[in-house]
Order: structure tokens, then C-alpha cells, then sequence
């Protein structure tokens, strides 16, 4: 059965690869995929700190209800999450998807959200290796691991761990 699955990020600073290769393992996979984002119009990808391709942004955040889509996926990039984490209506979905108990999938940058909406404490998690102390700091347990699950959450350390990535969020959409 096809899923609904929001891809949330900044507009500017997203890692590219952990856009598009989880994007399009979804849509191969036969789900639908949307780009949510707090603008319209267009979100610049980055090849780490170069500026690469953009795509266009389907819905604004602040349009939809965690209702409208089955798992949440959070890509990375530095300055995509740091600027997603000063979003109150990003902030707030996050907060409101992890909750609902959907898949949430974090890579790489993007837990920085997870810790900003209050949503690591007592979960076990992985990201890139520079935010360990701020997952510590929200009451998570930081590991060094290619992919990890931990309820309705999963996440992976950078672009080098995508296949698992992609495999533990398709194993959760069934």
C-alpha cells in the first residue's frame, strides 16, 4: 500500500544526497514523497559546502497536519537543521509527528531538530559525530552506529550510511 512522506527541511543547506536518495528509494518503493518546507518557491541543496541543485518546495509546513502523511523524514546538511531548529511551526510538527508514534528518520545534521522539539530523552541514537553532546544534553544516548531504531525513531550518522538508512525507513512503512 503507498505511503505519504514528508521530507522537511530549511531552505537553504540541505544536504543533497540525503534528500535525494531516501526520496527516491520512496518513490521507487511505489510512495508518494512531498517537500515540505517553512517557504515556498524552492530549497537550495549543498554538496557538503557547495551550493548544488534546488527543488521545489510542494507545501509549506505551516499548510498541513501530521495527519496528511505516514512518516516524516529529516535530511541533513549543517546549516539545513540549524535553521529548521529556529522554526516554531517546524519545531511544532516535528514535536507532533515523533509523537503521533509515525516513523520519524533523522540523518546525519538533522537530530539538532529532534533535540530542539524536546524529543531525544531516553531514546538511543546515532548523527553526525558533533552533535553527541547536544543529544546527551536533551537526555539521549549518542551511539556510533550505521542506522538505529529506536521506537518510531530512526537515524543514521551521515551520507556513507544511506542504503541502511533507507532500508530501517522502508522496513517501517511495511
Amino acid at each position: 500500500m503507498s505511503k505519504r512522506i514528508a521530507f522537511l527541511t530549511a531552505s537553504e543547506g540541505v544536504e543533497e544526497v540525503e534528500l535525494t536518495q531516501p526520496w527516491q528509494a520512496a518513490v521507487e518503493a511505489g510512495h508518494t514523497a512531498e517537500l515540505l518546507s517553512a517557504d515556498e518557491g524552492e530549497v537550495q541543496l549543498f554538496q557538503h559546502l557547495d551550493k548544488s541543485s534546488t527543488q521545489r518546495v510542494d507545501r509549506r509546513v505551516a499548510d498541513v497536519s501530521v495527519a496528511d502523511y505516514d512518516a516524516l523524514v529529516l535530511p541533513g546538511g549543517v546549516a539545513n537543521p540549524d535553521a529548521l531548529r529556529m522554526d516554531q511551526e517546524a519545531v511544532s510538527f516535528i514535536r507532533d509527528f515523533f509523537d503521533s508514534g509515525k516513523p520519524v528518520a533523522a540523518i546525519c545534521h538533522a537530530p539538532w531538530t529532534l533535540v530542539e522539539a524536546d524529543r531525544v530523552k531516553g531514546k538511543r541514537l546515532a548523527s553526525w559525530p558533533s552533535l553527541q553532546t547536544d543529544i546527551r544534553n536533551g537526555g539521549g544516548e549518542w551511539v556510533d552506529e550505521e542506522v538505529v531504531v529506536d521506537g518510531n525513531l530512526i537515524t543514521s550518522r551521515n551520507p556513507d550510511d544511506i542504503p541502511a538508512f533507507n532500508k530501517a525507513l522502508l522496513d517501517a512503512l511495511g
